[in-house]
């Protein structure tokens, strides 16, 4: 395997996966991660609050594929040859063992990140594969013969046979250069995963309260969620909203993340059967003041804020609430509506919807359809999931089958072990 060289730009997780399998695969030919900054790994050091969601308990492809507002056609195939069963396989062969919450999220039993990291970069150092922090990609040139020429952050020239691009998503649109000075097409990148700020007083005073199940809407958008909502010191945030925020990715920015959002509290409740429970509480509660007696599963606090939203005075008893009173209270119950002025990207993802074209992409190999020997991987391209661990699946899915396709393009007769685990 003497002079096969393959280079990997980004030491992040779908880099080191590629590596990992092309190194595997492919026993004696060099594997280098090129690594800008002085730190490999880094969103899976901070992702999941520092625990890392390494993929989600969804072991259909195709149910699998609908996580993903951006690739949802094009993850299927891929989702056949390696998906959440072959992940967890993958990490237990090499002693790390995976939990699945009540959500479907999978995390390392440790609960921690370093678990997930100890392991990429030991597999990366068992298979050969180079390590090479501070030093990121800055050009790269097709040679007429095949290859590349590449020009590097510290100056240094190198060649190689093959190059994977694993960069990451592209927050800016200078981030994806080099896939376009190699011909490739760049969506352009907006912001997804992202958390809402609301200049609400009342709710604001909220920071902290969870509500287990809230419908969120966006109806300029025709955009509607349901999951957990969390208030925080800025706005709004919780799965609802990341979720909401992934699919109407480019809706949102459309709007200049300035909007109308309403909110559901008791999304399980109809109209119907909220006023049979508020007119109940007239006759059994009579005596207590409606501030006090929250409708489950609602929290008491929020419960409190939408009482005085409604109108309704905090000396107001059960028996004396009017009808008027009753009515605007189910109106902030179903419909309360918050002016949305900004948006704070998560910071345990900061994804990005676009990329390069996913059109442009080979994706039973990852290998570019416009430069030859040219591969990528993770969101460098234009795919993006929902929270929950599906941005990994996607970065493990495609490092994994460019890593494999990169070593069975090198040539007959190589010792083609798969990294199934």
């Amino acid at each position: 395997m003497a002079g096969r060289r393959v280079i990997v730009a980004g030491g992040g997780a779908a880099g080191f996966f590629a590596a990992i399998a092309c190194a595997e695969a492919m026993p004696g030919a060099e594997v280098i991660i090129l690594e800008r900054s002085s730190e490999f790994l880094g969103k899976v050091r901070i992702s999941g609050g520092g625990r890392c969601n390494v993929t989600h308990a969804c072991f259909d492809p195709r149910e699998l594929a609908t996580r993903f507002p951006r690739g949802e056609d094009s993850l299927i195939g891929p989702f056949h040859r390696f998906q959440p069963r072959q992940t967890v396989a993958w990490f237990v062969a090499r002693g790390v063992e995976l939990k699945v919450e009540d959500d479907g999220r999978m995390f390392p039993t440790t609960d921690s990140s370093e678990t997930i990291i100890n392991c990429l970069l030991s597999s990366a150092r068992r298979t050969g594969v180079q390590l090479r922090p501070n030093c990121g990609l800055d050009q790269a040139q097709a040679r007429d013969g095949g290859g590349f020429l590449l020009a590097l952050s510290n100056g240094e020239q190198i060649s190689c046979d093959r190059l994977l691009l694993a960069t990451g998503g592209c927050r800016a649109a200078s981030l994806g250069q080099l896939a376009t000075s190699l011909g490739h097409t760049l969506v352009p990148p907006v912001p997804s995963l992202f958390t809402f700020q609301i200049a609400c007083p009342w709710l604001r005073q909220l920071a902290g309260v969870t509500i287990e199940t809230a419908e969120v809407s966006v109806p300029a958008a025709r955009l509607r969620e349901r999951g957990p909502l969390l208030v925080t010191h800025w706005g709004l945030s919780g799965p609802a909203v990341l979720r909401l925020s992934a699919w109407g990715a480019r809706a949102l920015h459309g709007l200049s993340y300035q909007f109308p959002l309403r909110v559901n509290w008791l999304p399980g409740c109809d109209e119907t059967t909220l006023l049979g429970e508020l007119n109940s509480r007239r006759s059994s509660l009579a005596a207590r003041l409606v501030i006090n007696a929250p409708i489950p599963p609602l929290p008491a606090r929020l419960w409190e804020q939408l009482v005085v939203d409604a109108g309704i005075e905090r000396t107001t008893r059960w028996s004396a609430l009017s009808r008027a009173a009753q009515h605007k209270l189910i109106e902030r119950l179903m419909r309360s509506e918050f002016s949305v002025v900004g948006k704070s990207l998560n910071k345990d993802e900061f994804v990005t919807c676009g990329g390069v074209k996913l059109s442009e992409v080979n994706f039973k190999t990852m290998e570019s359809r416009i430069c030859p020997g040219l591969y990528f991987a993770g969101e460098l391209l234009d795919i993006d999931g929902i929270t929950g661990g599906f941005n990994f699946q996607s970065a493990w899915t495609t490092g994994w089958i460019a890593g494999n396709a990169i070593a069975e393009s090198l040539g007959p007769g190589l010792d083609m072990r798969s990294s199934h685990g």
